[in-house]
């Protein structure tokens, strides 16, 4: 097998993963993938969009807007304030157009299995901010854009990231993503 890893995964992120990787003899390069962040070249029709928490999730929900380095407000091309749900939405409809089936593989462990856990999980942001994300919320949110945009979601402990990503990438997937 040969998996491409996204060159925007950082480095530290995926140490744990490439070591799993060489254990099991999988080659791997990185290089800029236009959705998702690893590929197996063998199975065109599959990708994983890996998260490290459902935190991270939360923040790619967000309407907030997105701030560039010296905290002025993105724009896009056409002058739109960005956000980080209208960027992982454009991720989504490209996987879509081009016929690819987007797995996201959240890292969170603690008890969350499976998409129903998340009802139950308590964001520690809730403390410090009541306007961030309940897990209720965050439920609701990716089981609608679920359903929308024909992904899906997967979760495992972060020591087992490496081999869920084989697992996954392994599987035949041949039919299309849209309801």
């Amino acid at each position: 097998m040969r998996i491409i890893i996204d060159s925007r995964e950082h480095k530290n992120a995926t140490i744990l993963i490439e070591n799993e990787f060489i254990k099991r003899d999988v080659n791997y390069i990185r290089s800029k993938l236009p959705f998702g962040d690893y590929y197996n070249p063998e199975n065109p029709n599959l990708v994983i969009d890996r998260k490290k928490s459902l935190a991270e999730m939360c923040v790619n929900l967000s309407d907030v807007p997105m701030k560039d380095k010296k905290g002025h407000i993105r724009r896009d091309k056409n002058g739109k304030v960005m956000t980080d749900k209208k960027r992982f939405i454009a991720e989504l409809d490209g996987a879509r157009q081009f016929g690819q089936h987007l797995v996201i593989l959240i890292e969170h462990g603690a008890g969350i299995k499976c998409l129903e856990d998340i009802k139950n999980w308590k964001n520690p942001r809730l403390r410090t901010s009541p306007l961030a994300m309940s897990g209720e919320r965050l439920y609701t949110i990716l089981s609608v854009m679920k359903r929308t945009y024909g992904f899906d979601v997967e979760f495992c402990d972060k020591k087992d990231t490496g081999k869920r990503i084989i697992e996954i990438l392994e599987r035949q997937y041949e039919g299309d993503n849209t309801d």
